[in-house]
């Protein structure tokens, strides 16, 4: 284990249970903005192909019905 891994993990220890929460909810955070990032450079990458191809542009509705539903579906996996 690197050193300063160390350090952190001895630094953890150390917090009393509520702000170690409150570290872990941060690590979530962290770790699900970078699966964003990667999923928003993915989308960008296809943008020419899609606009090639002929696809229509979606409305701010559709998009947004898009966004719910993908939302959606997301907080029933987790619930499960």
């Amino acid at each position: 284990m690197r050193a300063n891994a160390q350090v952190l993990i001895e630094k953890l220890e150390q917090l009393p249970p509520q702000q170690l929460a409150e570290v872990e909810d941060f690590v979530d955070f962290l770790a699900d903005k970078s699966r964003r990032s990667a999923a928003w450079q993915r989308l960008l990458a296809i943008a020419p192909s899609l606009e090639s191809a002929g696809g229509t542009a979606m409305s701010m509705e559709e998009i947004n019905a898009e966004i719910k539903a993908a939302r959606a579906e997301r907080h029933t996996k987790t619930q499960a």
